[in-house]
This record gives C-alpha cells, sequence and structure tokens, in this order.
C-alpha cells in the first residue's frame, strides 16, 4: 500500500520561506547576522537549521561563497580606483600581494649541526624528513646534518 504524501505544516512551509529569503540575502550580504536581521530570525534558529537541513547548510555554504565572491570583487574594484587615484597605500598593498619584487620575504640562515649517536637509522630518517619539510635542509644534506 502506498503512502499518501502529507502536506507540509504551516510551520514548515513558513520555516521553509524564511530558508529561501535568508539563503537570497546571504548572497549578497554574506554575514550572518546582518542576514539572520534582514530575514527576521535569530543566528542561533541559523545554526540550528544548519545543523538540522544538510540541504539548506549546503545552499548557506554556496549563498555565503557567493557573497563573498561580490565583496571581493567589489573590494577589488575600489582598490584598483585608489591604485589610479595614485593613492600609495593602494599601490604598495597591490604590488606586495601581486608582484614578487615586493613580497614580503622572510629569510631564516642557521648553521645547525646535530650529533645524536643515539638515534637508530628509522628515527635518523625521520628526523630528516622533518628538516626537509621545513626546509631547514636540502634532500641529499643528510650526511653532514645526521
Amino acid at each position: 500500500m502506498a503512502k499518501k504524501k502529507t502536506k507540509p505544516t504551516k510551520t514548515i512551509q513558513r520555516q521553509q520561506k524564511q530558508k529561501e529569503a535568508l539563503i537570497a540575502i546571504l548572497k549578497k550580504t554574506p554575514i550572518i547576522q546582518v542576514a539572520c536581521q534582514k530575514a527576521g530570525i535569530g543566528r542561533a534558529t541559523y545554526y540550528r537549521w544548519l545543523k538540522e537541513d544538510m540541504e539548506f547548510a549546503d545552499e548557506a555554504q554556496t549563498a555565503l561563497d557567493a557573497g563573498v565572491g561580490i565583496v571581493n570583487d567589489m573590494a577589488e574594484s575600489q582598490l584598483i580606483s585608489a591604485i589610479k587615484d595614485k593613492h600609495m597605500t593602494a599601490i604598495i598593498f597591490w604590488l606586495k600581494h601581486h608582484h614578487g619584487a615586493y613580497a614580503t620575504r622572510v629569510e631564516l640562515s642557521a648553521n645547525a649541526s646535530i650529533d645524536i649517536p643515539s638515534l637508530d637509522e628509522e628515527q635518523q630518517k625521520v628526523v630528516q624528513a622533518a628538516l626537509e619539510q621545513a626546509k631547514l635542509l636540502t634532500a641529499g644534506d643528510n650526511d653532514e646534518i645526521l
């Protein structure tokens, strides 16, 4: 025997409309507090919906990502306008983040010598791999360090 489809309750219908409205707002304003206020729901309700409704959670994340993208585009547009207006701070910011010659660099130099004869061969390999990962040792330098 087939189950009869039950009509959603008024509460469920109302919540669905609120969720849809909230998703639309998040696409334009990716700030949860502001979006919740505009949609007329509390933050706690928003987070409860995220936990209870995976489809809503996915839609909300997609909307947030879209909203962040729009704000990033606006910010970059303003930055370019500031560069055109010869604002030195904007020019420096752009160069530091988009031109390798102006990027912030950190230089490390060290004279490392490790003499731990109690390490077995496997432990020495682990130490060597860690030093290589930390870029404190290049492959093939293990004889000098270990």
